[in-house]
């Protein structure tokens, strides 16, 4: 018995979010976003691209994700880095990891998103 792989993360976001979680990882990250199934809560809203999968869900009791953070894998950071800094969200760089590129980013709710680029 084994853990296989990641199905999905799950960021939490404030009620009434899910325009402003539409710009960041849809128009922002270029994630599409995909149907939830119906006998799911009809709030919060889901987005994919390639094999990852990303839920952003309604907490009541919401709380940046400050910590804790998905780092997701990119083909073109210096693009993307670009295209979120020109859309008005901050980046900021961290220690260098052997074979990689990478920054950080805060969605609009302030949940820390890690960006990288293996070279």
């Amino acid at each position: 018995m084994a853990v296989l792989g990641l199905d999905h993360v799950q960021i939490a976001i404030p009620q009434g979010g899910e325009d402003r979680a539409r710009a960041f990882y849809g128009e922002g990250l270029g994630m599409t976003e995909v149907p939830k199934p119906p006998n799911l809560s009809p709030t919060g809203c889901w987005f994919e691209s390639a094999a990852v999968n990303l839920h952003v869900g309604i907490d009541p009791d919401f709380t940046p994700a400050r910590k804790a953070h998905p780092a997701l894998l990119v083909d073109d950071f210096a693009a993307l880095r670009e295209r979120l800094e020109s859309a008005g969200y901050a980046t900021r760089d961290d220690k260098p990891i052997e074979g990689y590129a990478r920054f950080f980013a805060e969605d609009p709710f302030g949940n820390q998103i890690e960006l990288m680029q293996r070279l």
